[in-house]
């Protein structure tokens, strides 16, 4: 007999809750499920859909660099809607662009400096070549 994994939450280092609460929930329409201690909070979990993300809050972090490119994957059912409602709501690293691979792309960056990358399946032709 084996186990099967069914879901996978990162656990991300943050050193704002604030503003991590305010990212996620006011400009990608993520809910707070936990805020742990109330008062004064060393852990969230926020959720939207079946996507959720753990932090904690850690002192004297160093965000994750450009040049590090830290950060995760979000699947979504319509990268260009979600495009079109964030990006005046955050500053646009790349895309959207539709990669050989077969997937339509773009990408933002949290208060942290975490790179999210929106993805979708697309048949569409490539508007990118990655060397």
């Amino acid at each position: 007999m084996s186990a099967t994994f069914q879901k996978a939450t990162p656990r991300l280092p943050i050193t704002n809750a604030a503003r991590t609460i305010d990212f996620y929930t006011n400009c990608l329409g993520f809910s707070l499920t936990l805020r742990w201690p109330d008062e004064a909070p060393t852990f969230l979990l926020l959720d939207r859909g079946e996507v959720r993300l753990a932090f904690d809050i850690v002192n004297g972090l160093q965000p994750p660099s450009a040049e590090s490119a830290c950060g995760f994957y979000l699947e979504t059912s319509d990268v260009l809607f979600l495009h079109q409602s964030i990006r005046d709501k955050v500053k646009i690293e790349w895309g959207p662009e539709i990669y050989s691979y077969g997937r339509r792309e773009f990408a933002v960056r949290d208060p942290d400096g975490y790179l999210i990358i929106f993805t979708e399946q697309t048949s569409d032709p490539p508007t990118c070549v990655v060397d």
